[in-house]
């Protein structure tokens, strides 16, 4: 195809002919500025690759992606953006799956051979998809995403503060943290009421299965203006462990780092 897809006159008339609008339940706000689309293509680690995209929509971001990558496999849910994706991207490198991501497993991943996935994710979905990735999908190794800036922020939080939580401490325990590029509003129709940010998480060389580690976190984070003591008084000894720690009894989960929160994990459950 040769329209770019990137542009405002462009994603109206996609729309328009193919009787779409933008729809609520599926978070839509396609990118209508080709720099934006371009630097994510050219900075995902894309090149010659076989390339996961998760929610294409009308395909701006797949268009650039489809110039880099060796293929393109992008995963949509609207059967109506599946129709426009078909037509558009007919006889190039691009295959078009309509399923929702959050059902695909590691099976169908290793099938395609890729180890890169790159997407603009729906704000109401973005954790959800994110741990589906770090927890089911171990052969993606990149991930470059855009997400909303609020979520991003807490990709990268710092111990004792606000934006640190269970995301937190699981993203920056399993991967390489970097944010790309800041997205303002304008960039996307319709227009969003927040900015965006562009994150790319690399994901370190861990062997071991790091699942009882992540259940581990999300329940010392389950109330997190309670103390650990309450949290895991489900585990056996746990003031004893935090102290062998070097930990307070008192402390709270937003107050270890992430490095700390896998030293207490492991001396649990060594124990």
């Amino acid at each position: 195809m040769t329209k770019n897809i990137s542009t405002h006159k462009e994603t109206s008339r996609l729309l328009q002919e193919n009787k779409l609008h933008a729809k609520k339940k599926y978070g839509q706000n396609f990118i209508i500025d080709s720099s934006v689309v371009e630097k994510i293509a050219r900075l995902s680690n894309s090149k010659d690759e076989i390339v996961i995209e998760v929610g294409p929509g009308l395909g701006a971001l797949t268009q650039q992606l489809a110039l880099v990558a060796r293929k393109v496999v992008a995963y949509e849910i609207d059967s109506d953006c599946v129709k426009v994706l078909c037509e558009s991207f007919k006889e190039t490198n691009v295959e078009i799956i309509q399923q929702d991501f959050l059902t695909v497993d590691s099976d169908m991943i290793i099938k395609t051979g890729a180890k890169v996935l790159v997407g603009n994710l729906p704000y109401y979905i973005t954790t959800p998809i994110l741990f589906h990735v770090l927890e089911d999908l171990p052969s993606i190794r990149s991930i470059t995403i855009m997400v909303q800036k609020e979520v991003a922020d807490r990709f990268s939080a710092l111990p004792s503060t606000k934006d640190y939580n269970a995301l937190s401490v699981i993203i920056q325990t399993l991967c390489e943290v970097k944010t790309i590029m800041k997205v303002k509003p304008h960039v996307f129709f319709p227009q969003p009421t927040i900015d965006s940010s562009v994150v790319q998480l690399i994901r370190k060389d861990l062997t071991q299965d790091m699942a009882p580690f992540f259940e581990f976190v999300k329940l010392a984070f389950t109330q997190r203006r309670k103390t650990l003591t309450n949290n895991l008084k489900s585990i056996p000894n746990i003031q004893e462990h935090l102290l062998a720690c070097g930990h307070r009894i008192d402390i709270r989960a937003e107050a270890i780092s992430p490095q700390a929160w896998y030293t207490l994990y492991t001396r649990i459950y060594e124990n």
